[in-house]
């Protein structure tokens, strides 16, 4: 664990949620990734500690809660980000660019990167928005 636990513990009490391992190793996990991340890499990472049923239940709390964002990589695999500080159970914000890397596989949260404003038809009531790019990170592009 890094020296965020505290961040974490706090996080959790704000949110209603109680302060287990398994949560605090979720969001210390996502924390330190520079890419969103699936669960089959949390699962991959935290091994035989945490069972997947536990693991999918903390994710869907994390979301629920507004903690976490979910976006689907080029396969349909659920990843997992940390949200804004201003998402909640009611309402996220993260509306931005996700960009899929080709190459590396990566998703990444293109935070800077805004979705233009846009009107739906009358009738028509936007719950969800996510704008996927695909092609190759600056760390793929890097090493060519």
């Amino acid at each position: 664990m890094t020296d965020n636990s505290n961040h974490f513990e706090k996080l959790l009490i704000k949110n209603g949620l109680k302060r287990t391992g398994p949560r605090l190793q979720v969001l210390d996990i996502l924390s330190n990734r520079d890419s969103a991340t699936s669960q089959p890499y949390l699962e991959q990472v935290m091994g035989t500690e945490v069972d997947r049923v536990t693991l999918y239940r903390v994710l869907k709390a994390f979301e629920e809660k507004g903690i976490i964002h979910k976006v689907l990589d080029n396969h349909g695999t659920a990843n997992y980000a940390i949200c804004s500080g201003n998402c909640n159970a009611n309402e996220h914000h993260d509306e931005h660019v996700h960009f899929n890397c080709n190459n590396c596989k990566k998703v990444y949260c293109l935070a800077n990167v805004q979705i233009p404003a846009f009107k739906v038809p009358a009738g028509f009531k936007v719950e969800n928005l996510n704008l996927i790019a695909s092609g190759i990170c600056a760390a793929c592009a890097d090493k060519d």
